[in-house]
């Protein structure tokens, strides 16, 4: 007996918990983008704060990156084997001489592949004899010999260098040459050189690493001393060194250049310019990310509002779903979609943006595009999970709604 009357209460159970209200997965997203849709442009502007975040983010790890590669490009281009003796300067900024003995010691070192020595020489570099005295424009006249070309790797585009003899001819470095006004050699241009025309035989290519030799007219030494007066002492010798052996060569400079007085001779390695400048962009990047995450984080603020918003003003509609059998979980998931979606929207667009910014500024910089894989998987990764923590709070705010008090309150 008592198990017939069991049956029929047992199937009514089965039967009330088949009938419970379901969500499919496949219904989440529609739901859940309802409101998205129904107003667009306040989708928009709460997506929006998130893009800005995103995009500042990612634009400044591409322009960093990118950036980073081109100086690395360089560095690997020119290399970082290149070292500069000097023995200081006057306090006018003129060179002060080295030992004459200075450049053959320093290329009996063991690891040495090249050295140059050149002496800037007192006088003054003018376009022609009628320009007044003083007014240089900061170019400067250096004597050389042939090894220079070779010790820094550098190439004369367009005519020769300069020969070891006491003739009045000149190389200009490039922007020498820019700023005297001779884009294009011509042979037999001349130029007034410490009271002496000299003319220009060749233009020097840029040397990224050696800004003085690019500002500089090139004379022989023979030139220097018969027609300039120069007394024939290195000021400043470039050494190229063996790879492996750039630091036991730099440590041992100075007492090999000017044994009597090692302290008062500084050498130096060129390509640290370059290396400083990478970790200042380093540095700098740093700080612009952090500003990007406060972007990002007003943002989240933006959409966390907008969502608490659209609970209050969606009563109604969370009474009349929850009437019809809709569980908190729906509620809750159909809010938490909606800020998921607001936010992947914003991610996505701030990829864009970011990358379309660091595109324009690497092509106009002549950079390689160089964003980092980290940045738009992270960027999106880290959107989302602001649009998750931001919607939180209104979908558990509007799961608490009961049905009778949402429809109480439309009413």
């Amino acid at each position: 007996m008592s198990s017939s009357l069991e049956t029929p209460l047992a199937r009514d159970s089965a039967q009330t918990l088949d009938h419970r209200s379901k969500l499919r997965l496949a219904d989440v997203v529609p739901t859940g983008t309802l409101g998205l849709r129904t107003r667009r442009l306040r989708a928009a502007l709460s997506a929006l704060g998130i893009a800005i975040g995103i995009a500042s983010m990612v634009a400044v790890l591409g322009v960093t990156r990118s950036s980073e590669s081109h100086l690395l490009a360089q560095l690997d281009r020119l290399g970082t084997n290149l070292l500069t003796v000097t023995n200081g300067a006057d306090f006018g900024g003129t060179e002060v001489a080295l030992p004459a003995t200075a450049a053959p010691m320093i290329r009996r070192m063991s690891g040495v592949l090249g050295v140059a020595p050149t002496a800037q020489v007192t006088a003054g570099v003018y376009r022609n004899d009628q320009i007044p005295a003083g007014q240089t424009g900061g170019l400067a006249v250096r004597a050389c010999d042939a090894s220079l070309l070779d010790t820094l790797q550098g190439s004369v585009p367009a005519g020769a260098f300069v020969n070891p003899g006491p003739f009045p001819v000149t190389v200009l470095g490039h922007d020498a040459a820019k700023q005297l006004g001779i884009s294009d050699f011509d042979q037999g241009t001349r130029v007034w050189l410490g009271g002496h025309w000299f003319t220009v035989v060749g233009i020097l290519n840029s040397f990224p690493l050696e800004p003085e030799i690019d500002r500089s007219a090139l004379v022989s030494f023979a030139a220097a001393k018969q027609l300039l007066g120069h007394t024939g002492s290195p000021s400043r010798v470039y050494v190229r060194t063996d790879p492996e052996q750039v630091t036991q060569v730099a440590d041992l400079l100075a007492a090999t250049a000017n044994p009597a007085e090692p302290f008062a001779v500084k050498a130096s390695r060129p390509s640290d310019v370059l290396t400083a400048q990478v970790a200042v962009k380093e540095s700098s990047g740093a700080l612009f990310l952090g500003l990007g995450a406060v972007a990002l984080l007003v943002g989240a603020i933006g959409i966390a509002n907008v969502m608490v918003i659209s609970v209050l003003e969606r009563r109604s509609e969370i009474g009349l779903r929850r009437t019809l059998g809709a569980t908190r979980v729906h509620i809750a998931a159909q809010f938490l979609t909606e800020s998921l979606a607001l936010s992947a929207l914003g991610g996505l667009g701030g990829l864009a943006i970011g990358s379309a910014v660091t595109a324009g500024l690497a092509f106009g910089q002549g950079w390689g595009l160089a964003i980092p894989p980290e940045a738009l998987w992270g960027g999106l990764g880290v959107a989302v999970v602001a649009g998750a923590v931001a919607g939180l709070y209104p979908a558990l705010r509007a799961a608490r709604l009961s049905p009778t008090d949402a429809l109480r309150a439309v009413s």
